[in-house]
């Protein structure tokens, strides 16, 4: 693609992932209902699809508040790096064969880079806020996020083993005979449970557990600012499960069907397996989550390692 080309794109694909993470927040609370034989919205428009647009006015037309205690220009700056840094990772998405923005040879590399950046948004807004529960939040947090990276990286390499490169147009490519949901199983159980509590979704939102720390590190936010923290969540959310089809499900690879409708079908169904995550599983205590981590998330991934590069040696030399 042309310069132009590739800019109207990722103003395309910017929108779009706004856009979806907004319609998630009505999306999520329908299929919660539908699950737990309840309710979700339904007042607002033809199944509540309006709901969406009351919780943008209403917090559109918050009144715009800092703590007088808190430090203003952290405490500002705090919800705007986490969208940033989710928005940047959707730049080396391979969408289709040529539905991309940056085709680099580091892509994966880029895309843990941003996932890492993350931490600094819930971190400085926990400091920032200058309240004890908000920094106990933001704490909790930096341990969590930092500790599962490095399960979420480990898990990576199995991949790039097989593939031979951290491009991730290259890693779709060599799936076209087998998808790495077969052989790399363990890698694929590792990053998704270590998603999960990177994008701190339930039931590893312990973070932010309410019943401990009221809202954890986003206690003192309110109006926009809030809703920029929610929106890096759904980013987040989006942005593992565009992340999981490109790694372990071949991407837009597939049948009959355009490459772009294969990728969104397969990221469709992630986000509504986080969800049913979501409805089913009740949230573990913090000391729990960590050893999780430690205990069993960092021997699995050693052992695929250990087991991928076992495989490559053996058929390099077969």
């Amino acid at each position: 693609m042309s310069e132009l080309d590739t800019i109207g794109f990722g103003l395309v694909i910017i929108a779009a992932a706004v856009g979806g993470a907004a319609i998630l927040t009505w999306f999520e609370r329908r299929l919660l209902g539908v699950w737990q034989d309840r309710y979700g919205p339904n007042r607002l428009g033809p199944f509540g699809v309006l709901q969406v647009a009351a919780d943008m006015i209403k917090l559109l037309t918050k009144h715009d508040w800092v703590p007088p205690f808190a430090d203003r220009a952290v405490f500002v700056f705090a919800p705007t790096a986490i969208v940033v840094a989710m928005l940047l990772g959707f730049a080396v998405v391979p969408f289709g064969p040529d539905l991309y923005i940056l085709d680099i040879n580091i892509g994966l590399l880029f895309f843990l880079g941003m996932t890492s950046l993350a931490v600094y948004s819930v971190l400085l807004g926990g400091l920032a806020s200058n309240n004890k529960y908000a920094l106990l939040g933001g704490l909790r947090s930096a341990a969590q996020m930092v500790s599962y990276e490095v399960f979420m990286g480990l898990s990576l390499m199995g991949v790039v083993m097989l593939t031979g490169s951290f491009n991730l147009r290259a890693i779709v490519e060599a799936q076209r005979d087998l998808w790495y949901c077969i052989p790399q199983c363990l890698g694929l159980f590792t990053f998704l449970i270590a998603g999960i509590a990177e994008s701190h979704r339930l039931p590893f939102d312990l973070p932010e557990a309410e019943h401990e720390l009221t809202a954890g590190f986003h206690t003192e936010y309110g109006g926009m600012k809030f809703a920029m923290f929610m929106l890096g969540e759904y980013l987040g959310l989006l942005l593992i499960s565009c992340m999981i089809t490109t790694l372990f499900f071949g991407g837009w690879l597939g049948p009959w069907l355009p490459p772009i409708v294969w990728f969104c079908l397969k990221v469709f169904v992630l986000i509504c397996f986080f969800i049913l995550l979501r409805a089913a599983i009740p949230r573990p205590r913090y000391d729990q989550l960590m050893a999780l981590g430690w205990k069993v998330m960092l021997p699995l991934t050693l052992l695929n390692l250990l087991a991928t590069g076992a495989i490559a040696l053996l058929l390099e030399g077969a």
